[in-house]
């Protein structure tokens, strides 16, 4: 799985489309991610001690990575992501800019 955690992405397809933000978690086992402010649900959540109120919570949720692009940080736009040995590693690229990730 090519997008990490602390990564920013935007969302290309499902209800989602066309917003973007920071990936908070990523499952590779199961080729999941959840970003913060994408696919938004709301949890009603009970009240744990007496004197506490229940209330309404509203939670991110995973979506696939394969709904999701990381965001050239030259440009902008979403960019697939490429590697290259640099230095005896093995960083990331921007396939549109060229630059590290």
């Amino acid at each position: 799985m090519k997008i990490k955690k602390g990564d920013t992405v935007a969302i290309i397809a499902g209800k989602d489309r066309g917003k973007s933000g920071k990936v908070l978690r990523a499952f590779p086992a199961i080729e999941q991610i959840i970003v913060e402010g994408v696919n938004v649900k709301k949890r009603h959540q009970r009240p744990t001690a007496s004197r506490q109120k229940g209330q309404i919570v509203e939670k991110a949720l995973p979506i696939h990575v394969s709904n999701a692009m990381v965001l050239d940080p030259k440009g902008g736009k979403p960019t697939r992501i490429g590697y290259k040995e640099e230095g005896g590693k093995r960083v990331r690229i921007a396939k549109k800019s060229g630059v590290t990730l």
